[in-house]
C-alpha cells in the first residue's frame, strides 16, 4: 500500500527551474551595464580628488604640478593612485585643470 507521499514532481521542478533561470537572464545584463556606469562615476569621484590635491600642492609649493607624478612624488598622492579605476588616464593641464582620457583614446 503506498502511503501519501508529499514533495515535489519532476516537472514541478522543471517549471521552478524555468523561472529561476528566466530571472537570471534578464538581470545579468542590467548589472553588467551598470558596471560601466559604477566605474565611470568612480573615475570622475577620483578625478575632482586629484583635483583637490593639484590646489593644495599649490598653496604648500607656489607653483602647480607639471604632471600627475610630480604629486606622487611629492606624497600627495599614493604611487597606486595615478589613473582611475577603470584604467583611464589623469592628466593635468598647463592651467591646472585635472581630467581624465582613456588610453584609447
Amino acid at each position: 500500500m503506498l502511503k501519501n507521499q508529499r514533495g515535489f514532481t519532476l516537472i514541478e521542478m522543471m517549471i521552478v527551474l524555468l523561472v529561476i533561470s528566466v530571472l537570471l537572464i534578464i538581470t545579468v545584463p542590467n548589472v553588467t551595464q551598470h558596471n560601466s556606469k559604477i566605474n565611470s562615476k568612480g573615475c570622475d569621484a577620483f578625478v575632482q580628488m586629484v583635483q583637490a590635491q593639484v590646489q593644495a600642492y599649490e598653496l604648500d609649493e607656489k607653483k602647480l604640478p607639471a604632471t600627475i607624478q610630480e604629486l606622487a612624488d611629492k606624497e600627495y598622492l599614493n604611487e597606486n593612485q595615478l589613473t582611475c579605476q577603470n584604467g583611464d588616464e589623469i592628466i593635468i593641464s598647463a592651467d591646472g585643470e585635472v581630467s581624465s582620457k582613456s588610453p584609447s583614446s
